[in-house]
């Protein structure tokens, strides 16, 4: 069962039923594999759940007791008797009141992409002061100047694409520096566009020579975009040309016929659209469904400086991150995160993105509900998974210890932990399998994985 749920009710199980332990049964474990994001009433009320649980688990070792306890007497009866010796009240203000933030004022670097939607809304709609931070989120033009501002310690933290922090950590492209992701911040959220001129186009074979654009090194969009060239035959390093652009300008180069496509992040394939520039070829998550996009990352000094501040940071990106799942909220979002000093652009556009019906630039108009969606555990998988990529295209060479860099630089446990003390109920594992292109992915053989591909760098 969930930490958060109701300890007087006599129907449920407080003790393990299922083999991580957490569960009544396995039934409920498969469900809670996938994240639930499902805030409870109010602050309030999730910590009073969170100290109940554990006095009742105090109270009753047996848990055929607790329920013998509960039906006999009732909920209300319960409770009354628990609270006469125990100051529940007093027990949930003290746990309710995490560190004080060593450094209350902080700055965070953003790229304007909807895939920053968590970090951005955090701002306008209050998630950072609800936790007792007054955050300035920057604007920034690209990804090398958000990695070289966050590394000179310019930002505290900052919005970055999910293969980055692995990349500055190993040392690839600047001095290695330990960073850390605490927060994935989207997942799925990038297309393939091509310029209108290449409508007739729709089959890969027939892109030998074009020019695409890719905002990093370091991305999932360059991963993706040259896993999805490979597998149909395609060399990205010979067949094609890519090329690093920052996402703002992207639409520019590809109107000014600079580039024939990108594999870009939202908004950005949407603004091509609506510019009748391009067209949409494809959704990312047509390539990889629930693959991460970008991350929230830090440096370890900072965390270890300033440890409160950034358990703070986190509570309140995994709080928004909630709140952007809920596809309820995603208007009121695309309002709040549309002014010029956030992404700057069209609400409607944002719209599409985050609603998922948009036009395609062919005429037609498609529905996706999870064209992009917002879940923040950082599964480790997801950087193994990543530096496999890295390994095959000949970013890194020799051995790779997969296991140890994810686990240094993907704070699983620590998201673990923290989400549970919010009454988020995170997975009970930071591995999983999943598919690429149909291809499975098991995360225990990666080396296997990188020498399965034909077309490769990887020695």
């Amino acid at each position: 069962m969930s930490t958060f749920d109701n300890p007087f009710d006599p129907d449920r199980n407080l003790r393990a039923g299922c083999v991580c332990g957490q569960h009544r049964s396995a039934a409920e474990h498969e469900q809670a594999t996938a994240l639930h994001c499902e805030p409870v009433a109010s602050e309030e009320k999730r910590y009073e759940g969170v100290v109940a649980s554990a006095v009742m688990r105090a109270m009753f070792p047996q848990d055929v007791a607790r329920r013998a306890f509960l039906k006999s007497v009732g909920a209300s009866t319960a409770l009354a008797a628990l609270s006469q010796f125990f100051p529940l009240k007093t027990a949930t203000e003290v746990f309710a009141q995490a560190g004080a933030p060593e450094k209350k004022d902080l700055k965070v670097g953003f790229i304007p992409i909807t895939c920053a939607t968590p970090i951005i809304m955090a701002a306008p709609m209050g998630f950072y002061a609800k936790h007792g931070l007054n955050v300035e989120v920057v604007k920034t033009a690209g990804w090398a100047v958000i990695r070289d501002k966050t590394i000179n310690k310019e930002y505290d933290a900052a919005h970055m694409l999910a293969p980055m922090p692995i990349a500055i950590s190993l040392g690839l492209g600047a001095n290695a520096i330990p960073f850390a992701v605490p927060a994935i911040e989207n997942i799925n959220g990038q297309g393939i566009v091509l310029a209108t001129k290449h409508k007739d186009k729709r089959d890969p074979k027939d892109w030998k020579g074009l020019k695409f654009a890719i905002p990093f090194d370091y991305s999932m969009h360059n991963y993706l975009l040259r896993y999805y060239l490979a597998e149909h035959g395609l060399d990205p390093d010979t067949d094609v040309q890519l090329r690093s652009v920052p996402p703002p300008e992207m639409v520019a180069n590809l109107r000014a016929d600079n580039i024939d496509g990108f594999l870009a992040p939202d908004n950005i394939c949407q603004r091509a659209i609506y510019d009748g520039v391009g067209f949409m070829h494809l959704l990312s998550k047509e390539i990889w469904d629930g693959h991460p996009c970008c991350s929230f990352a830090a440096s370890r000094e900072f965390i270890t400086t300033a440890p409160n501040s950034f358990a703070a940071l986190t509570r309140a990106i995994v709080d928004a991150t909630a709140y952007a799942s809920k596809a309820e909220n995603r208007k009121q979002i695309a309002e709040a995160i549309a002014p010029a000093n956030y992404i700057n652009a069209p609400v409607t556009v944002l719209e599409q993105v985050l609603t998922g019906t948009y036009a395609d630039g062919l005429g037609g108009v498609k529905t996706d509900p999870k064209r992009v969606d917002f879940d923040p555990f950082p599964w480790q998988s997801f950087a193994v998974w990543m530096l496999t990529q890295m390994k095959r295209w000949g970013q890194i060479k020799g051995d790779v210890d997969y296991k140890a860099v994810a686990e240094q630089v993907y704070l699983a446990t620590d998201t673990k932990k923290l989400m549970t003390e919010m009454g988020l109920t995170p997975p009970a594992s930071a591995y999983k399998s999943f598919a690429v292109m149909g291809k499975s992915f098991d995360p225990a053989m990666p080396e296997d994985y990188v020498a399965s591909f034909k077309i490769r760098k990887a020695s």
